[in-house]
């Protein structure tokens, strides 16, 4: 058996047979069929719950004439990030608010459950920022098509006509590059994070180890906002408008 998180035992303990039969549909045969869920998942579930209720409680609460201070956090996140959009894609960025607050809002709170005792940090496996790399991948394409049709395909050729046999292989695997340069950037920074915390908690449990939780909280900030601005750039380039 895996070593198991206290909400990873409780999610096996309840959903193992379900989870197990599901895979097995899928023809995936788990490794531990009594406990199929993993921590990385149990974290992400448990991202996604805290996330939904987060969003019901302001839903419930939304007020004009007295806004509380959860609905002035959430107006202040979609206003940066908005503001943001507005400055690196142009008037008609208001469409991508909602998946890149999403996305800014799911990165935050997963690179930041680490620091809570008995939680660990989804992000941490390679998997889960390549899962969020491959999302923003398939967005901006997706976007970039919806956006100018089969016109898109200008962006893998070049400005160059005649050059077009080069630089298509060349931007191809820039794209494909940009899901590995998001991948390593988040995965290697929470993990790094993550371990040096470790290790000086196990060294010195008392006293120092708070300034390493400070820079893993910054550390963690810092690269939900990064991963959010690039997918930014690069959906600026998919939906550019040529004057």
């Amino acid at each position: 058996m895996p070593e198991q998180l206290w909400f990873t035992e409780i999610l096996n303990r309840f959903l193992a047979a379900p989870a197990t039969a599901l895979l097995q549909a899928l023809h995936v045969q788990p490794q531990y069929p009594q406990a199929p869920i993993s921590n990385t998942v149990a974290m992400q579930v448990l991202v996604f719950g805290f996330l939904v209720t987060v969003f019901a409680a302001v839903r419930a609460s939304l007020s004009v004439d007295n806004p509380g201070a959860l609905q002035h956090t959430f107006e202040w996140v979609h206003g940066f990030i908005r503001g943001q959009s507005q400055e690196v894609i142009g008037h008609h960025s208001e469409g991508f608010t909602p998946f890149l607050v999403t996305l800014a809002l799911f990165i935050t709170v997963a690179n930041l459950l680490g620091l809570i005792p008995g939680f660990e940090s989804p992000t941490k496996n390679p998997v889960v920022p390549l899962g969020f790399a491959l999302c923003t991948f398939v967005y901006y394409q997706a976007q970039g098509f919806k956006h100018a049709g089969i016109g898109y395909f200008k962006h893998f050729l070049g400005p160059i006509w005649w050059l077009a046999w080069l630089m298509l292989p060349i931007e191809i695997v820039s794209h494909l590059a940009r899901v590995m340069s998001l991948t390593i950037r988040l995965y290697a920074n929470i993990f790094a994070g993550d371990l040096v915390t470790l290790v000086f908690f196990s060294l010195i449990p008392i006293g120092f180890p708070v300034v390493f939780l400070g820079l893993h909280l910054a550390v963690s900030l810092l690269q939900a906002y990064i991963f959010v601005l690039l997918a930014t750039v690069y959906l600026a380039g998919a939906v550019a408008e040529e004057h």
